[in-house]
């Protein structure tokens, strides 16, 4: 039987209801699915995951916090040794998209109701850390029952594995290596022995009729209370003013000091350094769900988590003795490579056409709108400047190159085959108020047909038509 037979079986069964839809809820960082089951009066979220460890931890962690009365989903019903759950069903809406939507109808601006609906998801969190974590059995905790070293360090290779290398940045192993055991021992001095949610961040949060509910905490473990609001604070594409995350901050000191009293100033001796390791696990997760996953939704959260660290860098870098690990955080901060994920979308609703050149040799550029589609045009089968010696030291912006491929007729007839095509796209996604589209022409080296083409084709969208373009050479003066 399969896992959506039995989830609808699951359903029929707790509701009494014959299922009127089924319908699968966009994927996200994790492998599980999730879809949402209607029959007539009674609404579920289904859930099939093939971690069993990971299952028993969530379910385990929900229940223990509904006894707490906090805001959870409640576990209908679950069929465990299949890998299958029911929960309550708490809408669509996000602290994250909730933010999303008041800062386009107020200019960017984070107004009273964003406040309200932030302050009331941080007096919340102390009752998970300190509250609820009275008779929690930790050893229920997926994957170990608290943030200890090993946890710390797997993060942190993480960050190295996956985003370091994505990035250039060029590190001397072994030092970078003592420096993650370093950064690890300073963190272990906080006070460790509370719950830490783990992933406590706005896309975690639902909204339903006003109140912060809670999900994804199947990741929870022991640790200590700045990771969370840390984590909550510095969520990359949510992108408060830092003046909010100190306000923010302030309230959260608060709140929890009102469950449970502690030094303030030896919480914040700790703070800034949980920061830090937050945002590496965060750059370390875009760069493998979006490298290596093929997920380019998370490649777009980069410029905002980079803006964060360099804050951090200026502002508030914990005074720990780690060179290597902060000279390659230097880097990441002034990284060229980098600067192709910030890309703004559509201004004021209207299409935006972003246009690349690149090489053969690396990869197609990533699709950074979410959206998928576009087109890929391959420019190996035109004449190569690239083989002439005058023109290798050159590329396709300079004039010499450009004079060159205008004379080549191989060269005209396919530009004017890609023109065509991209103008229907353009004709139509304008009609359809649609506001993105990715156009990538690709060559052996990224220098020369590819640079040509890529500007020729904004020169001709530009006199076209009144949209937004891009034009980004991702293999320009690069080897």
């Amino acid at each position: 039987m399969s896992y959506q037979n039995g989830l609808k079986n699951l359903f029929e069964n707790w509701s009494g209801e014959k299922i009127l839809t089924f319908s699968p809820l966009p994927e996200s960082g994790s492998p599980r699915k999730y879809f949402r089951i209607t029959g007539a009066f009674k609404t579920a979220i289904g859930v099939f995951n093939t971690n069993k460890q990971e299952n028993k931890s969530f379910i385990y962690l929900s229940k223990h916090f509904l006894k707490n009365s906090l805001n959870v989903p409640k576990i209908y019903r679950s069929d465990l040794p299949n890998n299958i759950y029911l929960i309550e069903d708490l809408g669509n809406q996000t602290i994250f998209s909730f933010l999303e939507e008041n800062k386009n109808k107020n200019k960017n601006k984070f107004n009273d109701e964003l406040e309200i609906v932030y302050k009331k998801t941080i007096e919340q969190l102390p009752r998970f850390q300190i509250t609820a974590a009275k008779k929690l059995d930790y050893s229920k905790c997926y994957p170990v029952p608290k943030f200890d070293k090993q946890s710390m360090l797997w993060d942190l290779n993480y960050f190295k594995y996956y985003f370091l290398r994505l990035a250039g940045i060029s590190f001397d192993e072994q030092k970078l290596e003592n420096d993650f055991n370093t950064l690890a021992d300073f963190l272990l001095q906080a006070d460790c022995n509370y719950f830490m949610y783990r992933d406590f961040n706005p896309r975690n949060i639902m909204l339903k009729n006003g109140e912060p509910y809670f999900i994804d905490y199947q990741g929870g473990r022991k640790g200590a209370l700045q990771y969370d609001i840390a984590s909550f604070l510095f969520s990359s594409k949510a992108d408060l003013s830092f003046s909010l995350k100190e306000e923010f901050l302030e309230y959260y000191i608060a709140k929890a000091k009102g469950i449970k009293p502690f030094n303030r100033k030896e919480f914040l001796k700790y703070y800034d350094g949980y920061v830090l390791i937050r945002l590496l696990q965060m750059f370390g997760a875009y760069g493998y769900r979006g490298n290596f996953e093929g997920k380019a939704y998370f490649l777009k959260s980069i410029p905002y988590a980079v803006k964060n660290l360099e804050w951090l860098l200026k502002y508030h870098r914990p005074k720990i003795n780690t060179y290597e690990l902060f000279n390659s955080l230097r880097q990441i901060v002034n990284s060229s490579e980098l600067k192709k994920f910030d890309w703004n979308f559509s201004v004021d609703g209207k299409l935006t056409v972003r246009v690349n050149s690149f090489s053969y040799r690396k990869k197609i550029p990533a699709d950074l709108s979410g959206n998928g589609g576009g087109f890929v045009f391959d420019c190996r089968a035109i004449p190569n400047p690239g083989r002439i010696d005058k023109y290798k030291p050159l590329n396709g912006k300079d004039k010499p190159v450009q004079n060159f491929l205008d004379d080549q007729p191989e060269a005209q007839t396919f530009l004017k085959g890609t023109y065509d095509l991209v103008d229907k796209s353009v004709e139509n996604y304008i009609n359809r108020k649609w506001t993105d589209l990715m156009v990538s022409y690709g060559c052996t080296g990224g220098q020369h047909r590819s640079v040509y083409c890529a500007e020729k084709l904004a020169e001709h969208l530009a006199s076209k038509y009144k949209i937004g373009i891009k034009l980004i050479h991702t293999n320009l003066g690069k080897k």
